[in-house]
């Protein structure tokens, strides 16, 4: 799934070396059978992040941005919703620089993603995401949030 503005429709190229390096990784990773850690791909510009969690109820999530980083979201096990809108205009709520991530409030309108095993969003700088979102009961997952450098 690939959406945005067509402002920024041609600012990035999704399929560069380095999205194809996080793409080609996860289809021929056997990501079921890792250990939650991180995991170069390339070096430090493209690196996943295996995790394993609770889903929780939305309200209890927060929309975050990054500012280096794309995210690829991979969920290899379970199922979660995944908040989606646009960066611009929201409330600041907490700053965490030295973690590359940003919180926010929650705005008056975004959109809510279904990911099932095998589906992945990509995020970027000027996407704001509300990750791990219960989709009827918290659930455990598997996921991988691969990080590429802008």
């Amino acid at each position: 799934m690939f959406s945005c503005n067509v402002s920024l429709a041609t600012k990035y190229d999704y399929l560069a070396e380095k999205f194809r390096a996080g793409y080609k990784w996860l289809s021929e990773t056997d990501i079921k059978a890792l250990n939650d850690g991180k995991y170069s791909i390339m070096g430090d510009d493209v690196v996943a992040d295996v995790q394993s969690y609770t889903t929780e109820p939305a309200e209890k999530r927060r929309f975050e941005t990054h500012d280096k980083f794309f995210d690829i979201q991979y969920m290899a096990e379970g199922c979660e919703f995944f908040g989606v809108c646009t960066r611009e205009g929201l409330k600041l709520k907490e700053s965490r620089p030295a973690n590359d991530v940003e919180f926010y409030d929650d705005p008056e309108n975004f959109s809510m993603v279904f990911l099932g095993e095998g589906d992945l969003i990509v995020v970027a700088p000027e996407d704001a995401h509300k990750p791990r979102c219960a989709v009827n009961a918290p659930a455990k997952v598997k996921k991988v949030v691969i990080k590429v450098r802008v």
